[in-house]
């Protein structure tokens, strides 16, 4: 697997990463034994760079790399985390809390169920209004120099956000939802951070898995999962969003590859500072997003997408309104 640099500090991972997510919460019935298959082969393909936070269950997803990590030396996984809510006794999310003591209490918790004694890449998952960034930023950096984080992140921020923080404390990489269907960060979010350095890491790259083309109607979801909440997923939107699945699946069968390669292919080639991360529950997934890093088109097919996903316009919001709150797009 091809490496790629996130930020000017010196991080390396795999030029695709493997969002776990997915594995513990939000899409469905979890399936350790065969989240722990997934996660051993992508060490086997070089897929290094795994993505998880405290909110994944809550727990239960770093829990599970935990129980994966053991088996390897450490250094071979570059564990990506997140903390933002303090939960309650039954692990329900109660409020976002980026203060600096929840930030360790977080962290200590997170570095036990992972069973290691650092994170290579420790984001905050959610902008808390009631904390300046430049506050936590600052506690992230002790962090840092205690050796209990290697490099520090912030998710869904605005690029005003980005500034401030980025002066505090050098940031490495910031997460956000970038695919064919959600293009937001390109004109706004990306330039800041090319401007300063900071690498970015696309989540959700193929639409949740809606641009795979495996989704055709609400009812190819389990009955809990979230994706049945999600707007762009309601009948009338899918319908409509569907458009834009088949101009890719259109693409991909003219030149031997599958709609979700054509869709991760679309994002790695935005740029050499951009790493993807897909998650999956099965194998041959794993192994079906892994060779798109070799997908090559031919320009006037990138042209021809391009041209579709600029002028297609996705019925629905990314996420439901209580969820959109907690988005920053401040400038």
């Amino acid at each position: 697997m091809l490496k790629r640099k996130l930020g000017q500090q010196g991080l390396e991972v795999s030029a695709l990463g493997l969002g776990c997510m997915g594995m513990s919460y939000a899409y469905g019935h979890p399936d350790d034994a065969a989240s722990v298959k997934v996660l051993r082969r992508a060490l086997e393909l070089g897929i290094n760079f795994w993505d998880t936070a405290e909110m994944y269950g809550p727990f239960t997803n770093e829990e599970l790399l935990g129980r994966v990590l053991k088996e390897f030396p450490r250094q071979r996984v570059i564990v990506a985390t997140k903390f933002a809510w303090r939960f309650g006794p039954r692990g329900e999310p109660l409020e976002l809390d980026s203060s600096p003591a929840h930030i360790r209490r977080s962290l200590e918790g997170s570095l036990k169920r992972l069973g290691t004694d650092y994170i290579d890449l420790y984001y905050q998952h959610r902008l808390d209004p009631k904390v300046p960034i430049e506050e936590t930023v600052g506690a992230l950096g002790e962090l840092v120099k205690e050796g209990k984080v290697r490099y520090i992140g912030l998710s869904e921020v605005g690029p005003g956000v980005v500034r401030r923080a980025h002066a505090v404390h050098p940031l490495t990489a910031v997460q956000s939802e970038f695919s064919l269907w959600e293009r937001g960060v390109e004109t706004t979010l990306l330039p800041v951070l090319r401007e300063l350095g900071i690498g970015f890491v696309a989540y959700s790259p193929m639409g949740r898995g809606f641009l795979t083309g495996k989704i055709q109607s609400v009812n190819d979801l389990e009955g809990d999962d979230w994706r049945r909440k999600n707007p762009r997923f309601q009948p009338e939107n899918l319908r409509h969003n569907l458009e834009l699945v088949s101009v890719i699946r259109e693409a991909a069968a003219s030149h031997a590859a599958t709609p979700a390669q054509v869709a991760l292919a679309w994002v790695l080639r935005k740029g050499s500072d951009i790493v993807p991360i897909p998650g999956t529950k099965r194998v041959r997934y794993l192994e079906e997003n892994a060779d798109s890093v070799g997908i090559l088109l031919p320009g006037d097919a990138w042209a021809a997408i391009d041209k579709a996903a600029a002028s297609f316009r996705v019925a629905g919001e990314r996420y439901p309104d209580e969820a959109m709150q907690y988005i920053d797009t401040t400038e």
